[in-house]
């Protein structure tokens, strides 16, 4: 095998296996139980409801790992004024919070099938916002992905109802808002690029350096910093999780920088994208989180739009290789997951 075949190899089986192992570790911390005592409901175990902290940690975890490529690959100084770092940072720390609080009340397929739908937001924000224009068969692939979305997300009318349907309407709607996030984090770093085009290793930098005083002002504020404390004590293995978590993150980012070094964008978000749809199936094989049949047409549907508009949604100039660079890589962010 040549040297060329082999990074690629070792770069997509690297960003499959890291990120397959951060959506259990993900969907364990906030769908399971810690400890055996048992609860007011009558259940047993403590459920983990600290997502400010859980964004805080990744957050953190990201902030060194970008100062470590900054180290290791130094880039040309950064003149991009601080608001825009700041009101990214907010936008995209609401949506990772979103997207995990969403967790506690949707499977992890719906979380993954709605959150691959950011180009709609994006690309809506865009045309309000940034005054854009795109060819009409982008439009089209959008549209694909929002009726998959749809049929995905569209309740039967039958089956368990009560808290239960109220509870994943909740869900959805963090997801919705999750996604309307995206799209603003999405217009603001446009606005950034437009203006000072900063790398991927310093855009990753400042909004997780951001990203994590605003949670930590947040953890204080709230009280929330000394109940994660509390429950983290009462059950240390929930430390080992947040630490593997945090690890797979950062060996998943760097798996995609040398995807996107050796073979660019296109090849990192074809990666990418097939990994969201088979952790879909291996939520759905593993974790019990069975889908109808429609569902099944409706993730088809959003997947089918993604790689279409990949191979053939870009017929206008397209960006320079750095923008493209960048723009793969806030893709492929896990919290974006993000992640």
């Amino acid at each position: 095998m040549s040297g060329t075949k082999q990074t690629l190899v070792i770069s997509a089986v690297g960003i499959f296996v890291c990120y397959f192992y951060f959506a259990i570790l993900q969907e364990k911390i906030t769908r399971g139980r810690y400890g055996d005592e048992v609860q007011e409901d009558g259940s047993r175990g403590e459920r983990f409801t600290y997502m400010l902290a859980l964004v805080g940690v990744q957050c953190v975890c990201n902030w060194m790992f970008a100062k470590a490529l900054l180290v290791i690959t130094p880039q040309p100084v950064d003149g991009t004024p601080k608001v825009y770092y700041a009101s990214s940072a907010l936008t995209y720390l609401l949506a990772m919070i979103s997207s995990n609080m969403a967790l506690r009340w949707v499977a992890y397929p719906m979380q993954v099938v709605a959150k691959a739908a950011k180009p709609i937001p994006v690309m809506l924000l865009g045309v309000i916002v940034g005054r854009k224009s795109y060819p009409v068969q982008k439009y089209l692939f959008v549209l694909l992905i929002v009726v998959g979305v749809v049929l995905f997300m569209f309740k039967d009318g039958k089956g368990s109802t009560g808290p239960v349907l109220e509870h994943e309407t909740l869900g959805q709607l963090l997801l919705v808002m999750s996604l309307a996030m995206d799209g603003l984090t999405g217009a603001i770093q446009e606005r950034m690029r437009a203006h000072s085009a900063p790398s991927a290793q310093h855009m990753m930098l400042a909004m997780n350096g951001w990203s994590a005083m605003i949670v930590s002002v947040g953890l204080v504020v709230t009280g929330e910093g000394k109940a994660f404390i509390m429950f983290a004590s009462r059950h240390p293995q929930l430390f080992t999780h947040l630490t593997l978590l945090a690890l797979t993150g950062a060996l998943g980012q760097l798996f995609i920088f040398m995807m996107v070094s050796s073979f660019g964008a296109l090849a990192c978000s074809v990666v990418t994208t097939t990994r969201k749809f088979f952790t879909v199936l291996f939520s759905v094989l593993f974790f019990g989180n069975a889908l109808s049949n429609r569902q099944w047409i409706g993730a088809v549907l959003v997947f089918c739009g993604l790689f279409a508009d990949m191979f053939f949604g870009k017929k206008q100039p397209a960006p320079n290789g750095k923008m493209a660079k960048e723009k793969s890589k806030h893709e492929a962010e896990p919290m974006t997951s993000k992640h």
